[in-house]
């Protein structure tokens, strides 16, 4: 489009106190050549007057290109959003004007940069025009007929939203169908319930918008959000459907007790948990050889927080042992139940419950260590140390049951891929190999993605999917397949219910953001799309193997191609590409290279740029303006940027080349305890960046210019610090840019 500039300082929330917005504005028309008449201050821009105007010139010149230098591009967006308009934020309040001292020479100059780097961006932006694919079907398939996939097909189609339910058992229900009772989930927590699991499958089952197929697996997911072409395969035959998006609820299974022979899994009267409910549902607790079980050890943690087991905590086992304890108290008065835990864990009000069944004289619980069960003289014993008696002890008991912990649905084949080769992944050679001792465990979606077919687990997370805990819970790394329940993380029966439901309104939000062209998180506004310049492309799969989403395959040839409502517009694979190829209308490389040129370096004095994610980083440094008692080093020029992913290494020779004297990359921490918004992208940067010496080196100066540093939005108050060490480094240590001047 043809654009008609124009430029709004707002002088409100003390940045007429901190900058001369006379002299601000001059300085950035003689650098950007837009003229000074098109330019503009006011007041207090984003009360009703300051919009009115900018709307007036709008309507009366026509324009359609806006740079505004007022508070950070994060706040603000209802006031300063201008449909049909190119729209580019300058931030001159948190970043200048709250946390510098006012009207000194490096404040103006800093307020200058932010304004040229904002006409900058404006000038290299264009409109974006969202892509809508047609023929997009808004049916939701759920997997997985257990509690989780009921709840999440009934709360769908309570929504309007028609629904193919898939269960691979014969019958809906899945392990809370086997139960005898439920744990308390009301107030007192004292009587027990019956299973609610049948009342939703009479529900699901009346409603006419849930179609459901039984004894029936996925053999394909092809496709992508609103275009997903699922081959379900049942009975020896095959069904084609097609979905929207997709709740992946496929549950969970019990550790292999097998495993646990020391705790005397194998003889006649040792149990596990599961095992237990079948016999309390026949009516009575009896032994194997029928007589009453009047003496009943419970062993926690049977496999569960073990190093040689299950290392996690399965969450719901405790209050399964106490629920069971009560099947036993009530089935005979005078017999007694006894739990062995290593800690006993009942979150939130089901603590209730546990104190209950503390004051009951029947049950004792003690904490110990298990070391054995053990038969000696037909008798069975349980061998336990550490107990609260304070000694080593040998208890009786007439039969043990063992707590064993979960195994997400997901695990089996999860654990199988992860440990193939990455040529064994690539390719489908080493993939087929298998032998009758070391079968391919099955898939529960089968994708056809270049990179897996099934959606990836936490790292280290033991087959649970990957649901980015800390921010978008249900979330996956496949757009618009969202877990719940149990495969993402060990939860109680009313907890999966609430995942489920959480989860639903997942599948519905993808399918109302790809109807209009939009992504979804974290840039849920976003309208753009990545549009590669094809001819230029090597086809060296970089973009490929590094999207986080698996949202590019390859075409017979080996040549890449997006299947765009699989992406989620962080750019990773605009980092990635070496060819520089790929762009968004809004957001591509001469963009930000250019925002990098367009500053002002001087002779004398440091110029350092940060490149900051906009989603932890840039949020920190907005905070410490916020909190104004804390400043920032002038010397240095904030840029945000989708992803740290997103950052292409020539951005780097753009800015030595130019004389700036350092370049700090913050990104967000990544690792066990914290994950990047976008999984991957601020691995892959420090990966990247690991490389710079290259560079460096050709332009012949010092690697420690170019750091990069993790931080989380809660760091700001360590940001100044951290700034200010980078900065002194290059000042005492490596001195200015040799290319200073040229």
């Amino acid at each position: 489009m043809e654009k008609k500039y124009a430029v709004y300082v707002c002088k409100g929330c003390g940045i007429a106190e901190s900058v001369d917005a006379d002299k601000v504005i001059a300085a950035a028309s003689s650098h950007t050549k837009v003229p000074k008449d098109k330019f503009k201050s006011h007041d207090i821009l984003c009360g009703p007057e300051g919009v009115a105007m900018i709307k007036a010139d709008m309507a009366g010149e026509g324009v359609n290109a806006i740079t505004i230098a007022a508070c950070s591009w994060r706040t603000k967006s209802d006031e300063f959003n201008f449909p049909g308009c190119v729209v580019s934020r300058a931030n001159i309040r948190e970043l200048v004007a709250w946390s510098q001292p006012p009207q000194t020479e490096e404040t103006q100059a800093l307020a200058a940069d932010y304004l040229i780097m904002g006409i900058v961006r404006t000038q290299k932006a264009e409109l974006p025009e969202p892509g809508i694919l047609p023929d997009l079907n808004d049916t939701i398939m759920v997997i997985g007929g257990g509690v989780t996939g009921l709840t999440a097909a009934l709360e769908a189609a309570k929504a309007g939203y028609d629904v193919a339910l898939v269960e691979k058992e014969a019958e809906l229900g899945g392990w809370a169908a086997k139960l005898y009772k439920e744990a308390p989930g009301q107030y007192p927590y004292e009587k027990l319930n019956e299973p609610t699991v049948f009342a939703k499958i009479k529900e699901a089952e009346a409603n006419p918008k849930i179609k459901i197929f039984k004894s029936t697996s996925v053999e394909k997911t092809d496709g992508q959000p609103g275009l997903y072409d699922v081959t379900l395969a049942s009975n020896g035959n095959t069904e084609q459907i097609k979905a929207g998006s997709i709740v992946l609820a496929a549950g969970w299974k019990p550790y292999d007790a097998t495993k646990l022979s020391h705790l005397g899994y194998g003889l006649a009267n040792v149990v596990t948990n599961v095992e237990f409910e079948e016999i309390a549902k026949k009516g009575k607790i009896t032994r194997a050889d029928g007589k009453p079980a009047r003496k009943v050890a419970f062993i926690q943690c049977a496999g569960s927080r073990d190093a040689e087991h299950l290392p996690y905590c399965s969450h719901f086992c405790c209050s399964t042992s106490l629920k069971q304890a009560r099947y036993v108290r009530e089935a005979n008065g005078d017999a007694m139940a006894m739990i062995f835990y290593k800690d006993i864990r009942t979150p939130g009000q089901t603590e209730l419950f546990y104190k209950n069944m503390q004051n009951d004289p029947g049950v004792m619980l003690t904490k110990a260590e298990v070391k054995g069960v053990a038969e000696e003289g037909g008798k069975l014993f349980v061998h336990a140390t550490d107990t609260l008696l304070g000694s080593a002890i040998k208890v009786e008991a007439d039969m043990v049951v063992l707590a064993t912990g979960i195994v997400p649905a997901t695990a089996p084949f999860q654990t199988w891929w992860d440990g193939m080769t990455e040529a064994g992944k690539k390719g489908d050679a080493e993939r087929n190999k298998f032998t009758e001792e070391n079968p391919r465990p099955d898939g529960i979606l089968n994708l056809g993605y270049k990179q897996g077919p099934e959606v990836p687990s936490l790292e280290g997370g033991f087959g649970f999917v990957d649901s980015n805990f800390l921010c978008f819970q249900y979330e996956t790394r496949r757009t618009g397949i969202y877990a719940a329940g149990c495969v993402r993380q060990p939860m109680t029966i009313n907890e999966a219910a609430e995942d489920a439901t959480g989860a639903a309104m997942k599948a519905i939000q993808v399918l109302d953001h790809i109807a209009k062209g939009q992504a979804v998180h974290p840039r849920a506004w976003d309208l753009t799309y990545p549009d590669p310049m094809m001819t230029r492309c090597t086809s060296c799969k970089r973009c490929t193997e590094e999207c986080p989403f698996g949202a590019i395959d390859e075409d017979a040839k080996g040549t890449p191609f997006y299947k765009i409502n699989r992406c989620r517009r962080c750019g990773t694979c605009m980092g990635a590409c070496p060819e520089r190829i790929v762009s968004f209308k809004d957001y591509n490389v001469d963009m930000i290279g250019s925002m990098i040129k367009s500053m002002e370096v001087p002779e004398e004095g440091l110029r350092v740029i940060c490149l900051a994610c906009e989603n932890d980083a840039y949020p920190a440094l907005d905070t410490v303006g916020v909190r104004k008692k804390l400043k920032l080093n002038p010397a240095v020029r904030f840029i945000p940027v989708r992803c740290l992913g997103s950052t292409n290494l020539v951005w780097v020779a753009d800015a030595f080349s130019r004389g700036v004297d350092g370049l700090l990359l913050l990104g967000c921490k990544f690792g066990e305890d914290y994950q990047c918004h976008f999984i991957k992208g601020s691995e892959l940067a420090s990966y990247r960046f690991s490389k710079v010496q290259e560079t460096l080196d050709r332009l012949q100066l010092e690697a420690e210019r170019c750091q990069m540093m993790q931080v989380g939005i809660d760091d700001y108050s360590k940001l100044p610090d951290i700034i200010e060490a980078f900065v002194k480094k290059i000042e005492d240590d490596l001195g200015p840019n040799p290319f200073k001047g040229f």
